[in-house]
């Protein structure tokens, strides 16, 4: 066996006007020259290994739209080695082969590709919709009976629903409607929290269908509404900076709290018509106060506007029309609803 060859693979590709490298990047002060990928990594924790900036993630690699979408290309074992020899930065990947013989090359078998980020802070977010539409459960399915008339529907209970659509989705998830999630600018609701009850199999379609209570994780009663189970674990994407200019406020944080830090979901007032998707990386702020001027004449007081301060960052997950979900990547102080999201 020969020794160990390493095929240096540039992810050099055509870049588009969002991620030409001609924008600066700053490298942390004591970035590593290279990284060998183990399990457990998450591209955004790679890239704050080299960046002060995370987001900046596809302009050093030089990656096209296509490539953010769809980021299955980085796998533990590989080694992501930075290149500066142009006087700008770039990351490449080195993928160690195996020579068994002249001409005959083995690469290693690969696990899964490493995710964006860890997921088991969004996984309840991504297969248990906790945002619904203001019109989507007041005419979604709903349960009109159970077997036995019993009044404490638990896993093992058949039940009765009005309303079953008849494609043939077998998994439902049980809801009861919450408190709507409204726009801090302007009052306007954006959706409604769903409060997730438990799931039901379903048996046998018809007006109404009958389902099997199969998970129960609170109380479920008749009136309570069904919604398709969509598991979205298979979506991916990369951390990147919007291509437009985004101003948003945080309309939300989940489970009901006042305030919240990194590694916590909150709740935008932006989501598909105003340009965001997945990866979207935005800056948190807090409102500058307005204070007055202690040099000014107390008979003509002058009014002074405080910049806005950065708080942290959040990484958007899942959108919806007028919203969407974001984790909190990095906070500096606690996260506050109100507090401004802005295009870094």
């Amino acid at each position: 066996m020969t020794k160990i060859v390493q095929i240096i693979t540039s992810l050099a590709l055509a870049c588009s006007s969002l991620l030409a490298i001609a924008e600066e990047i700053p490298l942390r002060a004591q970035h590593p020259d290279r990284h060998v990928v183990v399990k457990g990594d998450t591209l955004w924790d790679i890239s704050a290994k080299f960046l002060k900036n995370p987001w900046q993630w596809p302009q050093i690699w030089q990656l096209n739209r296509e490539h953010i979408k769809n980021p299955h290309w980085i796998y533990p074992g590989d080694v992501i080695v930075l290149d500066t020899s142009s006087g700008k930065p770039v990351l490449k990947l080195v993928r160690e082969s195996v020579t068994l013989e002249p001409g005959v090359v083995v690469t290693p078998i690969k696990s899964d590709a490493i995710p964006a980020i860890q997921p088991h802070a969004i996984l309840p977010f991504l297969s248990k919709p906790l945002l619904i539409a203001p019109e989507a459960l007041k005419t979604a399915p709903r349960i009109v009976a159970a077997q036995e008339e019993r009044e404490i529907l638990s896993p093992g209970t058949h039940i009765y629903v009005q309303g079953l659509p008849d494609t043939p989705q077998p998994v439902w998830a049980i809801y009861r409607e919450g408190e709507p999630v409204k726009n801090p600018e302007n009052g306007e609701i954006l959706g409604n929290e769903a409060h997730y009850l438990g799931e039901a199999k379903l048996l046998r379609q018809g007006q109404p269908a009958t389902l099997d209570i199969t998970q129960a994780k609170e109380e479920i009663a008749i009136k309570d509404k069904l919604i398709a189970v969509e598991d979205e674990r298979s979506q991916t994407y990369i951390p990147h900076a919007p291509e437009a200019l985004i101003n948003g406020q945080i309309a939300r944080i989940s489970n009901g709290i006042n305030e919240t830090g990194s590694g916590r979901v909150v709740v935008l007032n932006r989501g598909e018509n105003d340009g965001v998707e997945r990866g979207h990386v935005l800056a948190i702020l807090r409102k500058g106060a307005n204070v007055a001027d202690p040099e000014a004449d107390s008979e003509h007081p002058v009014q002074l506007q405080l910049p806005d301060e950065p708080v942290g960052l959040v990484m958007v997950f899942k959108t919806f029309p007028k919203l969407s979900y974001a984790l909190v990547m990095q906070a500096s102080q606690p996260v506050h609803e109100e507090d401004i999201v802005r295009t870094p």
